[in-house]
């Protein structure tokens, strides 16, 4: 049964050899360059566009019972780690991208929860939310999923930890600091209002993530059929102790969100990149892109923006070590 929703639902075999009989249909050859380039990039586009909606419809209904005044008072009920922990699960179930995750933050830290409490929530939500999850099932199966997704947990608590013992909550803003935060009542939902609200942001986020999806999968369909499978190895591979540490460095200054990065993953991990190099390249993309930094900078200070980088860099580097070292478990 599992192998059947592994195959057949989150993966999609049947849609690839649908793809491949398209094409054939129209005697594209399917043994050149061109031809499987041109059916990795149809099928993972298609692929990715119908778990993309379904799971942004999913996420989003389970999201309209945690508004942001909702998720404030689960997370000020709790104090010490149990309050990381319960900031960086609730990080699961909000935006899909960092830059939508910053408005969030910021309302927190007005909202006066504490510093490494919000960080927790900061690091987790566009790093481990519930669409990687159904993702990379989809990619990498399973049990580097869920191992994904605790181990992303866990550097969202600690990263929380850190930065909560730095005592820097002098760092921040003074606007966050001086915003008048009372409170929202939140009017309850009918179910219709919560699928038109599924429905909406289905519509929303397609909008913003399909071009990050179509440069995503472009870039894979090159890496999988025109870059040499020696030269991904020589610098991603077993022949390369540092791959995890040029991964997560190349991966900082990008931008895009899980849909778009998983393709290029895909592809690496296809041409013989390790396990734990790909998963940090993954993370520090979504975690750490620059035009999310940018943002943070407007409500903290250098310092603990520094910080904050520094934590993440480390974490995900870290991660991919484990995941090289151990991916035996995995594979």
């Amino acid at each position: 049964m599992f192998n059947f929703i592994q195959n057949n639902i989150l993966r999609m075999v049947w849609l690839n050899d649908l793809v491949g009989s398209f094409l054939k249909f129209f005697r594209i050859d399917l043994n050149t360059k061109i031809g499987e380039a041109i059916q990795f990039f149809i099928y993972d586009v298609l692929k990715i566009f119908i778990l993309l909606c379904a799971l942004i419809f999913i996420v989003s209904y389970i999201q309209s019972f945690f508004p942001p005044e909702r998720s404030r008072k689960i997370m000020s009920k709790f104090k010490g780690i149990s309050a990381n922990i319960v900031a960086a699960l609730l990080g699961t179930v909000t935006p899909f991208c960092s830059c939508s995750s910053i408005p969030l933050f910021i309302g927190f830290t007005s909202a006066g929860l504490q510093l490494g409490v919000t960080f927790s929530f900061l690091i987790s939500s566009p790093m481990v939310d519930l669409g990687s999850l159904i993702l990379l099932m989809s990619i990498f199966g399973a049990k580097i999923a869920v191992a994904y997704v605790l181990l992303g947990l866990v550097i969202a608590v600690i990263g929380g930890k850190i930065i909560e013992s730095a005592k820097m909550e002098n760092e921040i803003e003074e606007f966050i600091l001086n915003a008048n935060v009372g409170e929202v009542s939140q009017s309850e939902m009918t179910i219709e209002d919560r699928i038109n609200f599924s429905k909406d942001q289905v519509v929303s986020t397609f909008k913003k993530v399909y071009p990050y999806v179509l440069v995503g999968v472009g870039i894979g369909a090159i890496i999988h059929n025109w870059i040499p499978q020696d030269f991904i190895e020589k610098i991603l591979g077993q022949k390369s102790i540092l791959g995890v540490v040029i991964a997560t460095i190349v991966g900082v200054p990008m931008y895009a969100d899980i849909f778009g990065t998983i393709p290029v993953a895909e592809a690496l991990f296809a041409k013989g990149a390790l396990l734990g190099t790909v998963l940090s390249f993954m993370m520090a993309v979504t975690t750490l892109s620059l035009p999310s930094m940018l943002m943070l900078r407007r409500a903290i200070k250098p310092r603990l923006l520094r910080l904050f980088i520094i934590i993440c860099v480390i974490g995900i580097i870290i991660v991919g070590y484990i995941f090289n070292i151990f991916s035996y478990l995995f594979i």
